[in-house]
C-alpha cells in the first residue's frame, strides 16, 4: 500500500519513513519501488541536500522482507516471484551505497534482513538504545543477503562468520563494532536532530560519537570467535567449538546445530566470496547465486513454514551438518545464467 512508505521533501532534506508499524515495517515490493522512485526523482533535484530514512513505531526501522507471499507462491510451484523481489530489492540496496548525496538512516528497534539493506548501506547510521540488528537468514533456509555479506566480510576477524551463520542479535554497541552502524545517539535526541539536518541540509548536524548505554559482548568474545570461525568449512567450525571450553561455545554450537546447515555453510563461502571482491555489487551478485534458486532447490520454504507461517519453530532439514551435498552447494552458488543479472544501471 502506498502508504506504507512516506517521501516527502521538507525544507533541504528528502524525506522517507517507514509507516507499517503493525507489521514491524517490513519491507515488500511496492515499498521497495517506493523508495527507488524516490531516491531517483532526488538524485539530480537541487532543492534535495540529504536524504533521510527513519521509521513509525518504537519496535522496529524495518524487520526485514515480506516473504509471506514469496512463500505461498513457492508453494504453488512459482519459484520466479522471489527471484524477481530479491533482484529489484538488490539495485535498491546499491543505489542506497552509492547515491550520491548523503543518506542519514535512524534505525531503531528491530533492523533485520531487508531493512540492514535499506539503512545499513546508508552513509550516516545511526542507532540507539532499543536497536537489535540481525541478520538472521540461515534460520529460515536462506543466506544473509541485501548485501550483508559486504559488511559481514568487512567485520573485524571473524565476527562476520560468526553473525552471518547463528543469525545472532547485537545493540548498539557491537553493532558500531561490527561495522553495521557508525553512530550513537540516545533516541530521544532524534527529533531534534532531523528538524536541524532537514532545515539546513547538513549532516555535520550530527554529534561526534557517544558511548552506548549498554556495553557490548563482540569485542571480548573476539578471541573465541576468531579461533572457531576461521575453520574452513561449517563442520569443521562445529567441531571447534564442542572441543571448545564454557558457554559461549556451547550455545554457538547448539544455534549451529539448529539453523540450516545448507544455508549455513553457503553463508561462510558466500562471505569469504565477498571478502575477496568487497564491493557492493560484488556482494549483491554473489547473493543472489543463491537467492535465485533457493525458493526451489534449497531449503527456504520448510524454514519460512517453521519460523513464520505455521511458527512451530521446528523445521524438518533436509540436510545435517553430516549430509551436506557438494553438487548442490556447488549449484546453489553457481555464477547467474545468462538474462538474470542485477540491473544496477537501470
Amino acid at each position: 500500500m502506498s502508504d506504507w512508505i512516506l517521501t516527502r521533501k521538507e525544507g533541504r532534506a528528502g524525506r522517507i519513513t517507514f509507516n507499517r508499524p503493525q507489521a514491524l515495517n517490513a519491507l515488500d515490493h511496492d515499498m521497495a519501488a517506493a523508495i527507488e522512485t524516490a531516491l531517483h526523482d532526488w538524485r539530480h533535484d537541487p532543492a534535495v541536500e540529504v536524504v533521510i530514512i527513519d521509521a513509525v513505531g518504537e519496535r522496529a526501522f524495518c524487520a526485514g522482507g515480506d516473504i509471506a507471499t514469496i512463500y505461498q507462491l513457492g508453494k504453488e510451484g512459482d519459484f520466479e516471484i522471489g527471484p524477481r523481489f530479491w533482484r529489484a530489492e538488490y539495485r535498491l540496496n546499491a543505489r542506497i551505497k552509492e547515491y550520491e548525496k548523503p543518506i542519514l538512516a535512524f534505525m531503531q528497534g528491530f533492523v533485520m534482513g531487508g531493512g540492514v539493506g535499506i539503512g545499513g548501506h546508508a552513509r550516516h547510521r545511526i542507532v540507539g538504545d532499543t536497536t537489535q540488528i540481525a541478520m538472521p537468514e540461515t534460520g529460515i533456509g536462506l543466506i544473509p543477503d541485501v548485501g550483508g555479506t559486504l559488511i559481514l566480510a568487512l567485520a573485524p576477524g571473524r565476527i562476520g562468520e560468526y553473525l552471518g551463520l547463528t543469525g545472532g542479535r547485537i545493540g548498539a554497541a557491537d553493532a558500531i563494532h561490527a561495522g553495521f552502524a557508525d553512530l550513537y545517539i540516545p533516541e530521544a535526541d532524534w527529533p531534534g536532530l532531523i528538524a536541524r539536518i532537514t532545515e539546513t541540509g547538513d549532516p555535520g548536524c550530527l554529534p561526534k560519537q557517544l558511548a552506548p548505554a549498554q556495553k557490548g559482548r563482540l569485542a571480548d568474545l573476539r578471541p573465541g570467535i576468531d579461533a572457531a570461525f576461521g575453520g574452513e568449512n561449517l563442520r569443521e567450525i562445529v567441531g571447534t567449538l564442542d572441543r571448545m571450553q564454557g558457554d559461549f561455545a556451547q550455545d554457538t554450537a547448539a544455534t549451529l546445530r539448529r539453523v540450516s546447515a545448507l544455508s549455513a555453510e553457503a553463508t561462510l563461502r558466500l562471505i569469504r566470496m565477498t571478502r575477496a571482491t568487497p564491493t557492493i555489487r560484488a556482494a549483491l551478485s554473489n547473493e543472489f547465486r543463491f537467492t535465485l534458486r533457493a525458493v526451489e532447490k534449497a531449503e527456504f520454504l520448510e524454514g519460512v513454514r517453521a519460523q513464520i507461517i505455521d511458527k512451530d519453530r521446528k523445521p524438518n532439514w533436509r540436510y545435517s551438518l553430516d549430509t551436506l551435498p557438494e553438487a548442490l552447494l556447488a549449484e546453489l552458488l553457481a555464477p547467474l545464467p545468462a538474462g538474470w543479472d542485477i540491473p544496477f544501471d537501470a
